[in-house]
């Protein structure tokens, strides 16, 4: 008799706690639909990390099913306990190429109006980028301070943030102006004859797009709708330049110079060279600007998952050897004797900034320590291999990082030795 009257009260707890819930989240909901002051976050899964968060709907809560498809949806920025903007209305895409395939992927924003974002200049377009091929998630924001370091002409503006999407936890991203011609960007001309060009891999054809003689596919970002006029006239030039470069022995070695600002190679080279980027080796996401009558600009830097020793193939991994100097166009630009003794002053003159990286590193850890709780709480793969991009396992973050750090250490001692040494002194 006890016992069934114990069953019953409980019971008739747990249909009141129930009903409670209930009305509480009927409250809610019509209080959100209500108001479209705020959208919901429920962070009680995934407390405040210290970062900004952002909130994104999408229209109809749809999934992202490609890169080429635009969403309506709704953001909001977030803090420690409520919201700190209004909300915003933009589109969302996928973005990324193999890594959009991943399970965690990148994204492509375009507000309606122009935003400022956490302090960078204002502009309409931006990109989420998931880093889920790197279990450190430093590596893309380390190239920003390099960069930066070094002198770019423009390094795209980059902050952590912990994204929330139709109201579930996404994880830590790195939110990213996106490499385009506007003032506080890619700051040049736009014009028929003034180009932002970027290297493309060879199965990937994003129109407007030239292809040269020796097959190399280069993507145009910038005039938007180039005449068929400025198409020729990218890829006569383009021609002509690897042309020269393939037959350097034909022509005196300063000719160079009047292909290449010297200067921008060079921080571009040892960015690349550096880190072994291995997208870096002319294959993709390679930018450079070009206008007629003028040298060609390399850059901005852009995509270094694959690099400082996280390298989807085997023979990339190691911090030993050459790397960059090795491949494509790059063999040929760097084994010009200007170039190639260029390189070598370039190092000895900011060989201090490049080790000042890796001393860097507990630094930029600690802005993320929180999020990286957050992020492999909700993605457990530190020990998976099972991704192309996650070749290493690791039992802890920790062990992540520091593999890093020690392969960065390795590989600015090889290359000091190396340009130090009397064989690559006297070479040329």
């Amino acid at each position: 008799m006890m016992f069934s009257a114990l069953f019953k009260i409980n019971s008739l707890k747990r249909l009141v706690a129930l009903l409670c819930c209930i009305v509480f989240s009927a409250c809610y909901w019509a209080e959100t639909e209500e108001n479209p002051d705020y959208l919901p976050m429920d962070d009680s899964m995934y407390p405040y990390a210290g970062l900004p968060r952002l909130v994104i709907e999408i229209e109809n809560f749809a999934g992202l099913r490609d890169r080429e498809t635009e969403f309506p949806s709704k953001l909001q920025i977030y803090g420690e306990k409520s919201p700190e903007s209004e909300v915003l209305e933009l589109t969302v895409r996928g973005r990324g190429n193999s890594s959009f395939k991943m399970p965690k992927y990148g994204m492509k924003l375009e507000f309606k109006d122009k935003v400022e974002l956490f302090g960078m200049p204002k502009n309409r377009d931006w990109a989420l980028i998931a880093n889920y091929g790197d279990k450190t998630h430093l590596r893309n924001y380390m190239m920003t301070r390099l960069s930066e370091w070094l002198g770019a002409r423009y390094t795209p503006r980059m902050q952590f943030v912990e994204l929330y999407l139709n109201r579930k936890y996404m994880g830590l991203y790195l939110l990213s102006e996106t490499v385009k011609v506007a003032k506080n960007r890619v700051h040049i001309e736009e014009n028929d004859t003034t180009f932002l060009v970027e290297k493309e891999d060879v199965k990937k054809y994003d129109p407007p797009y030239v292809i040269t003689d020796n097959k190399n596919i280069y993507h145009i970002r910038s005039p938007k709708n180039p005449p068929e006029e400025s198409l020729e006239l990218l890829q006569n030039h383009l021609n002509e330049f690897e042309k020269f470069l393939k037959n350097r022995y034909l022509y005196e070695d300063e000719e160079i110079l009047n292909w290449i600002d010297l200067e921008d190679y060079l921080l571009y080279y040892w960015v690349q060279e550096y880190s072994k980027n291995e997208d870096g080796n002319y294959a993709r996401s390679v930018f450079f600007t070009w206008t007629k009558g003028k040298p060609i600009h390399f850059g901005p830097l852009w995509d270094f998952d694959l690099s400082f020793g996280n390298a989807s193939r085997t023979q990339n991994q190691n911090p030993e050897d050459w790397y960059i100097r090795e491949y494509r166009l790059n063999y040929y630009i760097v084994n010009n004797p200007v170039v190639d003794s260029a390189v070598a002053v370039y190092w000895k003159e900011h060989r201090e900034i490049f080790k000042e990286l890796i001393d860097s590193i507990p630094v930029y850890r600690s802005i993320i320590e929180r999020a990286i709780e957050n992020e492999y709480r909700r993605w457990p793969i530190m020990s998976n291999t099972e991704n192309w991009a996650l070749k290493d396992p690791y039992d802890s973050y920790d062990e992540a990082v520091e593999t890093m750090a020690s392969w960065m250490r390795k590989r600015f001692e090889w290359i000091d030795e190396e340009i130090q040494s009397s064989e690559f002194e006297n070479r040329n």
